[in-house]
């Protein structure tokens, strides 16, 4: 049952190969763009062209589902960025368990 940090990957495919700036980012977080440079820093997100300096960043689909999570899981319990990071990966990774279960289980795969 989805819960209110349920953000399916598909909502990643929308930019399809659409690149994000720093700004961008920060705007589709509601947050400023210091705090996508801070989560950077921390190497709790990730862009994927990091040389050049901030104005040379972008980012993907998947940071932007990824960002958000973090910045609710933030808001939401006051959680540090580490903290939300591990959770957000932890999220991710049961999303990709239970795409994996259902596919076997479409396909009559064993487990």
């Amino acid at each position: 049952m989805p819960h209110a940090f349920h953000i399916p990957a598909q909502m990643g495919e929308p930019l399809g190969d659409a690149m994000l700036t720093l700004d961008d980012l920060a705007r589709a977080c509601c947050r400023a763009p210091q705090w996508v440079s801070e989560r950077v820093e921390a190497g709790v997100l990730a862009p994927t062209q990091p040389t050049g300096g901030l104005a040379a960043w972008r980012f993907g689909s998947a940071t932007l589902v990824r960002a958000r999570r973090i910045a609710q899981l933030e808001a939401t319990f006051g959680a540090d960025p580490y903290l939300a990071a591990l959770t957000a990966d932890l999220m991710e990774e049961v999303a990709l368990l239970r795409r994996r279960l259902r596919h076997a289980e479409e396909h009559g795969s064993a487990l």
